[in-house]
């Protein structure tokens, strides 16, 4: 803990476990923040977005799922979680993406490599993505990848050592942080935490009403160059 009148270099930590193709909530806390931590030590959730997402369709939303092999899978750390590379989830979710994006104003047919990469693992899967996806955007930050790094704790106490040794200032914690923050335990070592609120922009879309909570992906292909301008719309 910094002694009192020390001044510390700010740096913003936020975290969050890997998510197929995230939504826009995750990328702007990314977007807010100095360091981000790829948590891939956590266990998988078995209704999370670790491996899949939504995208919209002109019948409503739909699922994006990237199949998992099941054996123990929710026992392993998502590092461990490998796909299910039995199926054609590749070429179904790319013709997927192609014939509901593929009269948005910015279409981007580069997406397409990503389908025709071989991937063992699904934190590999979404960690290459989510380093293009940032690019797109326009965001360059700094990436930690839990399992090079020996935190310990669960839940806040993860957290909190995260922190400390990354040598965070601030903590952003996802809306829901605040069911399990032990903040005196932050305040104790002089780290400010901020609980994100986010109110989800409206943006041009294909196929009708505007539907929130999609990938960024949707985002990407019907504002392009403006994706992180809107996006930021939603800061609060």
């Amino acid at each position: 803990m910094a002694e009192y009148g020390e001044l510390r270099d700010i740096m913003i930590l936020t975290a969050h476990q890997p998510q197929y193709l995230p939504g826009l909530r995750l990328f702007d806390k990314i977007a807010r923040a100095d360091v981000f931590v790829y948590l891939d030590t956590v266990p998988m959730e078995s209704s999370g977005f670790e491996n899949r997402n939504k995208i919209k369709t002109a019948q409503g939303w739909q699922w994006l799922t990237v199949p998992v092999k099941r054996e123990e899978y929710q026992k392993k750390p998502i590092a461990k979680v490998e796909i299910d590379n039995t199926t054609n989830w590749k070429r179904k979710h790319w013709r997927t993406l192609q014939n509901n994006y593929g009269n948005a104003r910015h279409f981007m047919p580069p997406f397409a490599g990503f389908y025709r990469l071989d991937f063992q693992y699904l934190s590999e899967l979404n960690l290459t993505m989510l380093y293009a996806l940032c690019g797109w955007l326009g965001i360059d930050k700094k990436i930690e990848l839990a399992s090079q790094h020996d935190f310990v704790g669960h839940k806040s106490d993860l957290v909190l050592d995260m922190c400390k040794k990354l040598g965070a200032t601030k903590y952003i914690f996802g809306a829901k942080g605040r069911d399990y923050a032990k903040v005196e335990d932050f305040e104790r070592e002089g780290i400010e935490l901020e609980f994100q609120d986010y109110h989800h922009p409206v943006y041009p879309q294909l196929h009708g009403e505007f539907l929130p909570n999609m990938s960024v992906v949707d985002l990407l292909m019907n504002c392009g160059p403006k994706s992180l301008e809107v996006l930021r719309n939603g800061q609060r």
